[in-house]
C-alpha cells in the first residue's frame, strides 16, 4: 500500500496545489511515484471542482511543474483514514484540521514548513489577495520544505 500525503490550505487553489505539484515532481524524479501518492484539499468549500488559481498554474509552469489537471476538493474527516500525513500550509488551517480530525488521527497532522530546518513553525502565506510575486515566494518556500519532506518520506519507506 502506498504512503499517502495530502497537502491542505484554505481553498485548495493556491498553496496546496503548488505543494502537490512540487511533491509529485520530486517523487517522480526520485522514482517513488508507485510508493507515494500525493493529493491536496482545502478546509473551505468555496472552490470545489475549480482548477488551481491561474497565478499558481503560471508560476508552476515557469518552473517546470504541471498543475493543469488540478481540481479543488474539500478535506473531510473520512479522508484522514486514507492518508499517512496531512500537511497544513499554515497554523490557521492546522487548527481547522485538528478540529476535523477523528479521534486517533491527530498524529498525522503536520505544518509544511516544519520540514524546512530553517523555518519550523512558520506559515506558508496565502498569496491569493496579492500579486504574482507572492506566488513566487510561496513556490520557493514549498520547494525547500518539500525537499526536506522527501528525505523524511524516504526514511519512512525504508522502515517499512
Amino acid at each position: 500500500m502506498p504512503f499517502r500525503i495530502c497537502f491542505v490550505c484554505l481553498g485548495n487553489i493556491c498553496r496546496s496545489p503548488i505543494a502537490e505539484a512540487v511533491m509529485r515532481a520530486l517523487l517522480a524524479a526520485d522514482g517513488l511515484t508507485d510508493e507515494v501518492q500525493v493529493s491536496s484539499a482545502g478546509t473551505g468549500d468555496w472552490h470545489i471542482g475549480e482548477g488551481a488559481d491561474e497565478r499558481a498554474v503560471a508560476v508552476l509552469a515557469r518552473h517546470g511543474y504541471d498543475a493543469s489537471a488540478h481540481r479543488a476538493q474539500q478535506m473531510v474527516a473520512d479522508a484522514f483514514a486514507d492518508n499517512d500525513l496531512v500537511i497544513a500550509m499554515d497554523r490557521a488551517n492546522l487548527a481547522a484540521l485538528r478540529k476535523l480530525a477523528p479521534a486517533g488521527e491527530e498524529g498525522k497532522l503536520r505544518l509544511l514548513r516544519d520540514f524546512d530546518p530553517d523555518a519550523p513553525g512558520t506559515d506558508v502565506p496565502d498569496p491569493y489577495y496579492g500579486g504574482d510575486e507572492g506566488f513566487d515566494e510561496v513556490l520557493t518556500m514549498v520547494e525547500r520544505a518539500c525537499h526536506a519532506l522527501l528525505e523524511q518520506v524516504r526514511a519512512e519507506l525504508q522502515r517499512d
